[in-house]
């Protein structure tokens, strides 16, 4: 099988699953285990969490280890948690195996996507464009697919079964995959190994770009917390709030690959600014928004401007970056962007008390054109040979 084609069918199959166990069903079960709500938040939220702490490591580990086998690794957590979910008869417990299961995406995302990457620096935005919109596919089937299972079945455990066997599938597809990265010496000591690690998160956390997109997820992750409670608040019920999600995400969904062909071909900068100022200019306007004909003009200026950047900069930090780095660049780029996404609707749910919904995503956009502003005027090309040729290996 193709290694590209491989990988997205893995990647696409491990967030099918994964975001069945995750929405709406994780909620309702924990709920329906004794769970008060603030438990229930720490137990939607565990497995984010476990990504904070483990996507760096895991990426810079695969610069070391080889990314086939800590794809293997990760695959293994996608493939054996799912199975204990029946065995779960109180809360703690649900929670503690949250933080197991989170293992699954912390060790897989950044390798999978340090693996796209190296795979030639031809191509490369088009290929994370594809391979960005396969996750963004899994991510939205998989929650209407585990909410009717569960609907139709009334059973927890035969939904968190088939979550099971997506994630064997998916286990099986990493076996098959070809090593695409420079075979490992097995005569390296552990000292060896720790210094490449240290060098690798040091090399990665000098690039610039690899910040840009945390401060993206802060508004887009304000955006999904409180869009739902603002859009209430003005009249409209839940199918129509659907709608609006559902057209910002197919904007998304449909802009990447198309947003990373762009770039191969007239430089991720240029790309990535658009983006950035599509997200500025959407977040103060969705939430002026009153009708539902408003929303549905101004929630896919967002979706188009989450399509430019997440591809795209995946793409740039991957051309800063040493080859050898890939796996520490993607961790690092993980990590950054679990921070921004938690951080985004706490940071919104305080701003909001005091300053209301217009003048808080006012404020989150404001953060965003600076941030623009400042890729603009200290971040060089890499599409220019002279900008890249200083952060290569000799």
């Amino acid at each position: 099988m193709n290694a590209f084609i491989a990988i997205v069918l893995a990647s696409l199959l491990s967030r099918l699953g994964y975001q069945m166990a995750r929405s709406p069903v994780l909620p309702i079960f924990a709920a329906d285990l004794g769970a008060l709500p603030e438990l229930i938040g720490v137990i939607v939220a565990a497995s984010t969490i476990t990504g904070v702490f483990f996507k760096l490591p895991s990426g810079a580990l695969s610069d070391v280890l080889g990314r086939k086998r800590m794809m293997v690794l990760g695959a293994v957590f996608f493939a054996a948690p799912p199975f204990l979910y029946p065995l779960i008869h109180d809360p703690w417990s649900l929670l503690t195996l949250r933080f197991v299961h989170g293992f699954a995406t912390a060790i897989f995302s950044p390798v999978a996507s340090a693996y796209v990457a190296g795979l030639g620096e031809t191509g490369r935005g088009a290929r994370l464009g594809w391979f960005s919109s396969a996750n963004d596919v899994g991510a939205t089937a998989g929650p209407l697919v585990g909410g009717f299972v569960l609907y139709f079945t009334a059973s927890y455990s035969v939904t968190y079964l088939l979550v099971g066997a997506l994630g064997v599938l998916t286990l099986l597809v990493v076996l098959l995959l070809p090593e695409a990265d420079r075979p490992v010496s097995e005569t390296k000591t552990l000292s060896a190994r720790t210094t490449e690690f240290r060098q690798g998160l040091a090399e990665v956390l000098r690039t610039p770009p690899i910040f840009v997109e945390a401060v993206m997820y802060l508004g887009y992750g304000a955006f999904l917390g409180f869009l739902p409670i603002y859009a209430k608040n003005v009249g409209l019920n839940d199918a129509q709030i659907a709608i609006v999600l559902g057209a910002q995400l197919v904007l998304a969904m449909v802009a990447k690959p198309i947003t990373g062909r762009v770039s191969d071909r007239v430089g991720r900068i240029p790309v990535i600014i658009v983006g950035l100022l599509l997200c500025a200019a959407a977040l103060p306007l969705i939430f002026r928004s009153e009708s539902l004909t408003v929303f549905l003009l101004a929630a896919p200026l967002l979706g188009v401007g989450v399509g430019a950047v997440t591809p795209v900069t995946n793409a740039l930090i991957a051309d800063l970056a040493s080859a050898r780095r890939l796996g520490a660049a993607m961790g690092v780029f993980g990590t950054i962007w679990d921070i921004g996404e938690a951080a985004g609707p706490m940071i919104a749910g305080f701003l909001i008390g005091g300053l209301g919904y217009a003048a808080t995503f006012d404020v989150l956009a404001a953060v965003i054109a600076v941030v623009t502003v400042g890729l603009m005027a200290l971040v060089r090309d890499p599409r220019q040979p002279r900008a890249i040729a200083n952060l290569r290996d000799p």
